[in-house]
């Protein structure tokens, strides 16, 4: 059974950075597409970025295009979400999921992704 385990959530000023790393703790992410979701604290969840299994198509949802990017090291088991220029809207908990080789084609569908971790806080303050 896949699981996988989000880390380097901090608290961070306005305009700071911070690389999220999503691992597989038990599995591989080998033929699986990586999405990252996040949900703040009243609010539904929300895609935020996907990169398909050979890492040649991302897709990202509009509010961080341009500031967040995401990339993979398939021989660490890992998929990274490095964000820039944060913002406070952009305060969440961040989670990752899968599914087989590519990306939802819109970020609507990263609901349908499965082996949710358990999430990594990122607090932007103002």
């Amino acid at each position: 059974q896949l699981q996988l385990v989000e880390s380097g959530g901090d608290l961070v000023q306005t305009g700071g950075s911070l690389r999220l790393s999503c691992a597989a703790s038990v599995g591989t992410l080998e033929y699986l597409a990586v999405g990252w979701l996040r949900q703040a604290p009243g609010k539904e969840r929300e895609g935020v970025a996907c990169i398909s299994s050979v890492g040649d198509r991302t897709n990202f949802a509009d509010a961080v295009k341009g500031r967040f990017t995401i990339s993979r090291d398939n021989a660490k088991n890992t998929v990274y979400l490095q964000m820039n220029s944060l913002k406070p809207e952009d305060t969440a908990v961040y989670h990752c999921a899968v599914q087989y080789y590519d990306c939802p084609t819109d970020v609507s569908g990263y609901a349908d992704l499965q082996h949710w971790g358990k999430g990594t806080l990122v607090t932007v303050s103002s």
